[in-house]
């Protein structure tokens, strides 16, 4: 609710110091306003919520109609729900996509485990380092 005022806040914004090249970074919903604003999206495309789009937009941000997006080190994401897109990103960066699968799997709801499991997987592979899709690879 305060973001806009937020970034609006320069002293503020440059207490926060975030580094791409050692650090994944994720926003999720007006969370992507902040990263816009740290010039962190840059001509980049990224993902938000309905309501922040707006002033995503006017940051100079290309909005994507999807939950999930990623750029290297840094990820977006639009929608409450869509945290899952995110954590399983993270934990697959950090990890390999069979420990994504398996956080989200513990995590999804009963009777619909396998399709969230898929869905996640469906989501945040296009965005993985091909050294990082599978352990085998």
């Amino acid at each position: 609710m305060k973001t806009r005022e937020i970034v609006a806040d320069a002293a503020l914004l440059s207490q926060i110091k975030l580094d791409l090249a050692r650090q994944l970074i994720g926003a999720q919903c007006s969370g992507t306003l902040i990263l816009a604003k740290l010039g962190l999206i840059g001509d980049l495309p990224a993902c938000t919520d309905l309501t922040t789009k707006p002033w995503v937009i006017e940051a100079g941000v290309r909005v994507l109609d999807a939950p999930f997006v990623a750029h290297g080190n840094v990820a977006t994401a639009g929608g409450c729900l869509s945290s899952q897109y995110l954590a399983g990103w993270m934990i697959a960066r950090g990890g390999s996509i069979e420990d994504m699968q398996a956080a989200i799997h513990y995590v999804a709801p009963v009777g619909e485990k396998a399709e969230t499991v898929e869905r996640v997987t469906a989501v945040v592979s296009p965005f993985l380092a091909p050294a990082k899709a599978t352990r085998a690879g």
